[in-house]
């Protein structure tokens, strides 16, 4: 069973910084790519960035510029730097794995708050 767990949300003032990671445990076949969603109160989860297996990266046109996917194989390990935050970046971060034949795998969530 592949497990993927999240941490580093937290409540930051706007202008502030917050890294998170997502472990993936487990035994797996493959991952075609990883990276995050998020969802605000009320809204549809978006993509934020995505880590593909050659390294290629997509990002969200709102957090371009101020955040940064990266990826420790060895660790099976996925991480997101937010830096500048802002508050409508307030939601809940979720880790995204997409493994071949089409499997998605979600992580439990962590909550990221930004204040004004």
């Amino acid at each position: 069973q592949v497990q993927l767990v999240e941490s580093g949300g937290g409540l930051v003032q706007a202008g502030g910084s917050l890294r998170l990671s997502c472990a993936a445990s487990g035994s797996f076949f493959g991952i075609d790519a990883m990276g995050w969603y998020r969802q605000a109160p009320g809204k549809q989860r978006e993509m934020v960035a995505l880590l593909g297996s050659g390294s290629n990266t997509n990002y969200a046109d709102s957090v371009k510029g101020r955040f940064t996917i990266s990826r420790d194989n060895a660790k099976n390990t996925v991480y997101l730097q937010m830096n500048s935050l802002k508050p409508e970046d307030t939601g809940v971060y979720y880790c995204y794995m997409k493994q071949p034949l089409g499997v998605i795998r979600w992580g439990q969530g962590t909550q990221v708050t930004v204040s004004s």
